[in-house]
């Protein structure tokens, strides 16, 4: 198809276009949820269509179809659509440089996916489940498992081809216990459906769902009689796993530079952290170091190049507490004089691309979990995300932990339930003062983040180590 791509784009420039691109997407995706011993779920779909981004008289415009007999139609309804644009545009686009590239990347995969019968994979989840069935208490548990596949070719007129195949796949546990008078849950290995990464069915092995199921249950379970978290000012410990949705909500979706520029608004707003802060602000401490890294093995997002044609790359968003730089597309990074960090892209064909995070990284640190507890004399440590809620400047939240531990004189004590806490965004991230190094770091997958009107969900990664907080309000 790379002569037929090709063509499309030389087409679109011979009706006007300045600058076109071209993309053909194939994508699956397996869907496997068990509820209580029984397969609640089997689903399997499947898209196939081209979408074609142009730029004429200094707008955009973009059209798609399913219908590959239709595709010169599509190119001539996106250059139709840039000239409406153009119209009412206030400044021309400008598009800062990347490398032209012809090239082929694909997902480094052990087990194929597609190779692991649908059998097998419910055999596994349901292994799992009765593992969670044999804990006294324990209500109703659900598991569940997704394989993802991509494949796409990228053409552009500035002379790029691009061919990329993508694996993702992964797997989750929940357990519910109930008293009557209240319901309690556990995630294994992490909420928003567990854990995932860009490899082969090598990675759902690994995560040892029927290892975990038990004890997933057990604190289910035992949440039912623990008592209430105290209200007031501590020291939290926080382990990886909930760190991601921080840094998710407060740093990930704030360093957008559309929500930073205010041209993403409507769906979760825009942003504090605003252009005359870049290289001023002190967004957390000096222990605080975030990166986004589309290099990284195993990140769910990892790729070779994103859906402008820009390579992957790791960029330093906040250096040792300081905000040095945003996730950029190449018409923000030239609107500001930033590099283009490779963080375009779609949901599919049929949407165009939007600044979306990355493996966005809370790099490690030199202390550890054993020792950000014994050094601490009352404090909580809590673990997986439950609940939160922040603003539309990404600046105000509340967060909640589906289970903690109050820490007295350096040791673990009795388990805690129903904790949350507030603040605003720099001050949490300033009040860090330890996190653990390496050797305690992981890389989480997240296949749930939404951004966009229409919607557009794209899959995502988080590594993150546990780190400590002084000072936090608790509720």
């Amino acid at each position: 198809m790379s002569q037929w791509i090709e063509d499309l784009v030389a087409l679109a420039t011979d009706m006007g276009a300045t600058y076109a691109d071209v993309r053909l997407v194939e994508r699956s995706s397996e869907l496997i949820s068990v509820w209580s011993g029984k397969l609640e779920e089997l689903l399997n779909h499947s898209s196939r269509g081209l979408g074609v981004r142009v730029i004429v008289d200094g707008a955009w415009g973009f059209a798609g179809s399913s219908d590959l007999s239709r595709a010169k139609e599509v190119v001539a309804q996106a250059v139709a659509i840039a000239r409406a644009s153009a119209r009412t545009r206030r400044a021309p686009v400008e598009l800062a440089p990347i490398p032209v590239v012809r090239d082929r990347w694909c997902t480094p995969v052990r087990i194929d996916p597609r190779g692991v019968s649908i059998a097998e994979r419910v055999d596994l989840l349901m292994a799992a489940d009765a593992e969670m069935a044999r804990v006294p208490g324990v209500t109703q548990r659900k598991g569940s498992m997704g394989v993802y596949y991509t494949h796409q070719l990228f053409a552009s007129s500035e002379g790029s081809l691009i061919e990329q195949s993508i694996t993702e796949c992964g797997a989750g546990l929940v357990a519910l216990a109930a008293d009557g008078n209240e319901v309690q849950h556990r995630s294994y290995p992490a909420s928003f459906q567990g854990d995932y990464g860009s490899a082969g069915y090598e990675y759902v092995l690994g995560l040892d769902l029927p290892g975990g199921a038990r004890q997933c249950a057990e604190e289910a379970v035992a949440l039912l009689s623990a008592r209430e978290a105290e209200p007031g000012p501590t020291t939290l410990i926080i382990d990886g796993s909930m760190l991601t949705l921080m840094v998710h909500e407060s740093i990930g979706h704030a360093l957008e530079l559309d929500r930073v520029l205010g041209s993403e608004a409507s769906y979760a707003g825009t942003s504090f952290a605003t252009p005359e802060k870049l290289g001023r602000l002190r967004y957390g401490s000096p222990q605080v170091t975030i990166t986004a890294d589309a290099t990284l093995p195993h990140g769910l997002s990892t790729f070779g190049y994103d859906d402008e044609g820009a390579p992957a790359r790791r960029t330093v968003l906040i250096d040792r507490g300081v905000l040095v730089n945003y996730l950029t597309s190449r018409e923000t990074a030239a609107q500001l004089g930033l590099p283009v960090t490779g963080n375009m892209r779609a949901d599919g064909w049929q949407r165009t691309p939007l600044i979306r995070m990355t493996n966005v990284n809370l790099e490690p640190g030199d202390s550890s979990l054993e020792e950000m507890i014994a050094t601490t004399d009352r404090g909580l440590y809590m673990k997986t995300v439950n609940t939160y809620s922040i603003d539309d400047k990404r600046l105000n939240f509340t967060f909640s932990p589906e289970i903690a531990w109050e820490i007295r004189s350096g040791r673990l004590g009795d388990m805690v339930k129903n904790a949350r806490f507030s603040g605003m965004t720099p001050e949490f991230w300033n009040a860090c003062d330890a996190v653990a190094g390496p050797d305690e770091w992981h890389l989480w997958g997240i296949p749930v983040c939404g951004k966009g009107e229409p919607g557009q969900i794209v899959h995502l990664g988080h590594g993150t180590a546990p780190a400590r907080f002084q000072n936090i309000q608790v509720g």
